[in-house]
């Protein structure tokens, strides 16, 4: 399908840019209200992983690379790679964790390399000016890429339709859960879960690939 990449690419990099530099590497600076909300999206896209390692995982949209200290008190056993489109959110992360000997930080759209897992926690929410035909279309490329790039699954949260509408806002993008458990059940795997029981208006979706060479 087509899409406004390279658009919507430059869009979300100049504003998750202007972000951490108002912020720091805090929650708000990956536009999070508050550290306990961003470890639940954490727990749940974290729901795709083996109980024990080793593994590899990208982490796409790393931000300052906090995905990588929730997963640094999880697992012991683990290479962590960090891509983000913003170079000033690479920056953060990379003088975040200069001793951490597993992890690695990038600037990009694509990993350029194949790992056993792959997730993305935020990143196809704020869709500003953005029509909602352009970043569906946005996030359904990314989530093929995300299928390319990953051996073992995948997982990724994204607003919900459902929230209430008091809470909802023009310039983000709320995607239909049953729409998106369907196209990844339909294209990458008949082993998909959709989480959406938490207390947060969004969902989670956990994609596990069966017979890996």
């Amino acid at each position: 399908m087509a899409t406004n990449s390279a658009g919507i690419i430059q869009t979300v990099s100049d504003y998750y840019s202007e972000k951490v530099r108002t912020h720091g590497a805090t929650p708000r600076g990956v536009d999070w209200n508050d550290p306990d909300s961003q470890a639940l999206r954490f727990a749940q896209i974290s729901q795709v992983l083996p109980d024990n390692g080793p593994f590899t995982v990208l982490d796409l949209g790393c931000g300052y690379g906090a995905y990588y200290d929730y997963l640094a008190e999880c697992y012991t056993d683990f290479s962590y790679l960090g891509l983000d489109i913003s170079e000033a959110m690479v920056e953060h992360a990379c003088g975040r964790h200069p001793g951490a000997s597993n992890a690695r930080f990038a600037s990009g759209a694509h990993p350029g390399e194949t790992l056993d897992y792959a997730v993305a926690s935020g990143i196809f929410n704020v869709r500003q000016h953005h029509s909602e035909t352009e970043w569906r279309a946005f996030l359904f490329d990314t989530i093929a890429m995300m299928d390319d790039v990953s051996r073992h699954g995948f997982a990724f949260n994204c607003l919900t339709k459902y929230s209430d509408a008091d809470h909802m806002q023009e310039r983000l993008y709320y995607a239909d859960p049953c729409e998106v458990f369907h196209h990844c059940k339909e294209n990458y795997s008949r082993n998909v879960a959709l989480l959406h029981d938490y207390e947060l208006y969004e969902f989670t979706i956990i994609v596990r690939k069966i017979n890996v060479p």
